[in-house]
């Protein structure tokens, strides 16, 4: 369209000039509208099922300066879904063939790839994209791209918001037939943090279910990762590793070995692989949906054809198809995007360990570390081993003990936040 003549642009006018409730009150059809799609520099992160969706969908849609982002490399059980990807592509990086492949099928679209984590890239990164559309399955890496893309933006002395400072993030998400898309404008809209429970946290068997009465054939192979793993240790002091084949084998026979003990039924490979790298169920029909959702959102947003998505669309083929959406609100005490400081109650007595179990709780937090305005208070972190030994010894000391008092602020860092938090102690 961009080397159309003038007499084609005649012809596509008088179907864009017609009046539509769909239309962007700034839009105006013409030429500059492709243009500023070539133009405009996106960044995908993720090149799995959905990635791969979103990549093709936005090189047919004109992008032609694209970025992808992904740390993993190709498995065999991939093909089935994530299109871009060919046998004698397996073990290579997914970021790199996805980029090849697009490029080889589009012609004038450059797609740059990344063979690397998300953390490793900084702001000057980040803040170089006008659109940043997320493919990810992982809700930590969710939250910390959520959070470095609140930390761009930037208020003016009168504490206004630059929105010049905003880039806009797509989120995508797919589990099984069901999915969803959203548009984020950082510190405008709400954020990831902001709607927390939309994104429940990852499910763990309660450990005296496991060893003691195991009732589903999930449990057996639990059983197997969390218990027998580290008191057998059958390849010394390597981690499980869902991805070796010889780690799979061993853990698949004494799971199945546990499941004829109880008499339970439905121990495979398929499964035990499964709960062990807790692989969430891709549909590609699925992921095709929700990319073409998430590719039509990021061309209303260069392009200012219509009004884009305010803000979740939620998708479902379970009985018939289903779209609906939803306008969420931004969350007052947000931690990633409020400017306030966010208070957190606790009883009066309890001990650290009941605080760093209610930060996992509350925030949905990894593996929190505190620390006071005068002592790290706990941390374990394998680059800093002497402060282990403290902070298992401050688990059982109350908040008091640690110099603690109500009104006091900590400072709380998690692998799932690009910053720390500073949170008020309440006591109750």
């Amino acid at each position: 369209m961009a080397s159309a003549s003038d007499s084609q642009w005649r012809d596509i006018r008088q179907f864009t000039d017609r009046g539509s409730k769909f239309a962007h009150p700034a839009f105006e059809p013409g030429q500059a509208n492709m243009e500023s799609v070539h133009k405009c520099k996106i960044l995908v992160v993720g090149a799995g099922g959905l990635g791969c969706e979103i990549l093709k969908n936005l090189a047919l849609s004109g992008f032609k300066h694209i970025e992808v982002i992904d740390m993993d490399t190709i498995d065999l059980s991939n093909l089935n879904r994530q299109f871009l990807f060919r046998e004698k592509d397996v073990g290579n990086s997914k970021a790199e063939t996805a980029a090849a492949f697009i490029e080889s099928r589009v012609d004038g679209c450059k797609v740059v790839s990344h063979n690397c984590k998300i953390q490793e890239k900084g702001a000057y990164f980040y803040r170089s994209f006008s659109i940043i559309i997320c493919g990810l399955d992982s809700i930590v890496a969710r939250r910390w791209l959520n959070d470095m893309l609140c930390s761009l933006v930037q208020y003016d002395e009168s504490g206004e918001l630059d929105t010049s400072t905003i880039i806009p993030l797509i989120d995508g998400g797919t589990e099984g037939f069901k999915g969803n898309a959203r548009v984020i404008y950082p510190h405008f809209s709400p954020c990831v943090d902001c709607t927390l429970d939309l994104y429940p946290p990852q499910i763990n068997f309660p450990l005296c279910t496991i060893a003691h009465t195991p009732r589903l054939p999930e449990h057996c192979v639990e059983y197997t990762k969390v218990i027998l793993w580290e008191k057998e240790k059958p390849f010394g002091d390597d981690a499980l590793d869902g991805d070796n084949p010889d780690h799979v084998q061993w853990a698949f026979e004494k799971a199945a070995a546990r499941a004829k003990e109880y008499d339970i039924r439905g121990v495979d490979i398929r499964l035990t692989q499964g709960v062990l790298k807790r692989i969430i169920p891709a549909v590609a029909s699925t992921n095709a949906v929700i990319a073409a959702s998430c590719a039509l959102e990021a061309l209303k947003l260069a392009s200012n054809i219509s009004c884009p998505l305010n803000n979740y669309l939620n998708f479902s083929d379970i009985e018939g198809i289903h779209f609906s959406v939803v306008t969420l609100e931004k969350e007052p005490g947000c931690l990633v995007c409020s400017r306030d400081t966010r208070s957190i109650e606790v009883p009066e007595g309890a001990t650290l360990s009941y605080f760093i179990d209610k930060l996992k709780d509350e925030f949905q937090l990894r593996n929190p570390s505190v620390q006071s305005s005068q002592n790290i208070l706990f941390m374990l972190n394998s680059l800093m081993p002497d402060l282990e030994p403290v902070s298992k010894g401050n688990l059982g000391k109350t908040l008091n003990d640690l110099g603690l008092s109500n009104g006091d602020e900590v400072i709380v860092a998690d692998e799932s936040l690009n910053k720390p938090i500073t949170l008020q102690m309440k006591f109750v």
